[in-house]
């Protein structure tokens, strides 16, 4: 009912975490049952370690969150030693976000990764990320660069090639053609949309950088739109990602055209809402006699002109 094939793997269910709002993916194993998510996405991983930006770095808001992080992670070498022989004992589909600032970044990352015998069903590609002042965006707002990314990656791997699309782009339907005909296995979409926010009281910029990512159900209906955009292009999987608070958000993103959902941001709410959603899920399907919810993906109903 909930299962769905991708390129010869089984995922349980459409359920995945989303990189950033799950650490590593092992840590949180000891108060959440890891294993009946469909998978986790590993927070980013950069060639070496990064502090992320300065404080503050992050806030509430009234609909979810600004985020400017900035990547702060172990580096790829410390995240093979110590982080890898912890997710190969977790009976779920891994997914290792890799970011990075040039071509050779992120192949040098990739190539460190597929040394380290790590079980993952693949790579997602930050080419999205709005909170770093160098690399990601750069390829993530454009058609050639991502073409040019993405194939050089897929001839280093035999794993799933994963690109993360923005929503901060003119065209994210040309994006997503850039990255098939680049060789990607799957699309994820949306990262993060730029936002800012003002303490009134001290006229102070709530973020270091001034500008960070959105997150939250705030951005739901936009992520569904680009969803819908871009199945209408490509022929590859899709991963929607964007405010997924309930189990209706993720029947929404089906029927816009994605294959799989990611829950962010109310991870940090509630890190069992992942387990929550599916099995209301289950309980959503049977209520509605649906077999498969591979069977609602795109099947939208436009209202008569």
């Amino acid at each position: 009912m909930l299962s769905k094939k991708i390129n010869n793997i089984i995922f349980k269910n459409p359920i995945l975490v989303a990189s950033g709002t799950f650490g590593y993916g092992h840590e949180t194993s000891s108060f959440v049952n890891v294993e009946d998510l469909g998978g986790i996405i590993t927070k980013s991983v950069t060639l070496l370690p990064r502090e992320g930006n300065p404080p503050p770095r992050i806030c509430e808001t009234p609909s979810g969150m600004l985020n400017s992080i900035g990547l702060a992670n172990l580096g790829v070498d410390r995240f093979c030693q110590d982080i890898v022989p912890n997710l190969n004992n977790l009976d779920t589909n891994i997914i290792i976000n890799i970011a990075g600032s040039d071509h050779n970044e992120y192949l040098q990352v990739l190539d460190k990764l597929e040394k380290s015998g790590v079980d993952c069903f693949g790579y997602e590609i930050n080419i999205s990320c709005p909170n770093v002042k160098a690399g990601g965006m750069e390829f993530g707002v454009n058609p050639k660069h991502t073409e040019k990314l993405t194939s050089e990656l897929k001839k280093n791997t035999d794993k799933n090639i994963i690109m993360k699309l923005s929503p901060n782009v003119t065209s994210i339907q040309d994006i997503a053609i850039a990255a098939e005909s680049g060789g990607a296995d799957l699309i994820s979409a949306i990262n993060t949309v730029v936002g800012m926010g003002i303490d009134v009281h001290t006229r102070k910029v709530k973020l270091s950088t001034i500008y960070g990512g959105l997150s939250g159900p705030a951005i739901h209906p936009i992520a569904i739109a680009n969803i819908h955009k871009i199945n209408q292009v490509v022929s590859i999987p899709i991963i929607g990602i964007g405010g997924i608070s309930k189990v209706e958000d993720v029947i929404e993103f089906i029927l816009a055209g994605a294959d799989l959902v990611q829950i962010g941001t109310l991870n940090y709410q509630n890190p069992n809402i992942g387990i929550d959603i599916i099995k209301n899920l289950e309980r959503f399907c049977t209520d509605n006699k649906i077999n498969s919810l591979s069977d609602l993906k795109g099947k939208i109903q436009y209202n008569d002109k």
